[in-house]
């Protein structure tokens, strides 16, 4: 195995690393110097020194969810009365919400909850966009697309091609965990996706013209040769397709989820930051992610191979729901970039840039907390529901009409 010494000036010449090559910068390599090894990388890709962020909204349509993965605290089981579904008036007021701070997209992801069928979905996309145009529709993730086509026992590429004529504009990166089955069998999640099918659906998805994240949550039970792996499994499908635009990554957060546990470092956080922006050497984007590590280690990001802040959110259920409720708005987003040296720019899911803040333009309202899907006690039931079969006992329940 080369020196650090030699890897380092493999990485400044521009080389390629192998997972072998990666897996020693990432256990020996200073943690200052793998910092200097991705700043540079980034400054490469963007010597402009621009910092994007977006301004979306993270809705989560619903909690139930049959997969059962052992780190999630969000999803509830079927038939819980802490279970929800978003009607499709609460997501247009959440839209129109989004548009008045100057929001351009709803990242919309949920538990596999089989109550929902695949018509509610292609109904919902529909109706929001015969209402919102312009607006995008950046949702439903690797599992939640394999999820649709088990329900409706069609193939994922037809299933696809039914949600992009129905408005879908974009897939979001979630679900992905570690892209290794030894890992994802332990975490529970193998049922509801295999790293093949996960890669699958992106594979298909890019093919269809869509473009897409890519994500991982380290820090379960997996090794750091496997959280490698799973970056270079997304090189390899970035590679032959081109498809992605972003990667992100953050720590599992580990309270009030079975499997428990402690949080992994914010220094850990960055070597994995710095690592993944030398492993993806075919990624132009990389996120800091401020909702699981704050806004300090979010803006030291900036130096560790990140270019893009992410979301300003608006809402967001997952993560609060395992402890961590950071929040910024756009005022400290900008703000964070710019202290940093960098100058702050909106984008949209591809990365075109949509200018300067919009605060600097108009009047926003500050937001001090994010949004939850909902008010605590809120059980109530969308009235559109009964227009669509459910598959469980309770779903069957609730759904009938009272004379």
């Amino acid at each position: 195995m080369p020196s650090i010494t030699a890897l380092a000036d493999r990485v400044r010449a521009g080389a390629r690393v192998d997972a072998d090559q990666a897996l020693e910068l990432y256990l020996r390599a200073p943690t200052a110097l793998l910092g200097r090894l991705a700043d540079e990388v980034r400054a490469r890709k963007h010597p402009d020194r621009l910092v994007t962020y977006i301004i979306d909204r993270n809705v989560n349509y619903t909690n139930v969810c049959v997969a059962k993965c052992n780190f999630c605290a969000f999803y509830r089981p079927v038939g819980s009365p802490d279970g929800y579904v978003l009607g499709f008036d609460e997501l247009f007021r959440k839209i129109d919400e989004t548009i008045a701070v100057g929001g351009v997209q709803l990242l919309m992801q949920g538990g596999h909850n089989p109550d929902l069928p695949f018509t509610w979905y292609e109904d919902l996309f529909r109706a929001i966009k015969a209402r919102y145009p312009s607006f995008k529709l950046h949702a439903l993730s690797p599992p939640e697309v394999i999820h649709l086509s088990r329900l409706s026992q069609l193939p994922v590429p037809d299933v696809i091609a039914r949600l992009i004529a129905a408005g879908l504009d974009s897939i979001p990166g979630g679900g992905a965990e570690i892209l290794v089955d030894r890992v994802r069998k332990l975490l529970h999640c193998y049922g509801k996706a295999t790293a093949g099918e996960w890669l699958d659906v992106m594979r298909h998805a890019h093919r269809a013209g869509l473009r897409t994240t890519a994500t991982m949550m380290y820090g379960t039970v997996e090794t750091e040769a496997e959280r490698i792996e799973h970056l270079v499994r997304l090189r390899e499908v970035q590679d032959e397709t081109g498809g992605f635009t972003a990667f992100i990554t953050w720590s599992y957060q580990p309270d009030h989820t079975e499997l428990a546990g402690s949080e992994a470092t914010g220094v850990d956080y960055l070597r994995t930051l710095a690592i993944a922006r030398i492993v993806l050497d075919n990624f132009d984007n990389l996120q800091a992610s401020w909702v699981t590590q704050g806004g300090k280690v979010g803006q030291l990001s900036l130096a560790y191979g990140a270019n893009d802040m992410g979301s300003v959110m608006i809402e967001e259920n997952v993560v609060r729901a395992a402890g961590a409720s950071y929040c910024m708005d756009e005022v400290e987003i900008v703000r964070n970039i710019e202290d940093a040296g960098f100058t702050a720019k909106r984008r949209n899911m591809h990365y075109d840039l949509l200018g300067d803040p919009i605060f600097r333009e108009r009047a926003v309202p500050r937001m001090l907390e994010l949004a939850t899907a909902r008010a605590d006690g809120d059980t109530s039931v969308p009235d559109e529901l009964v227009n669509y079969p459910a598959r469980s006992r309770a779903g069957k329940q609730l759904r009938v009409i009272p004379n």
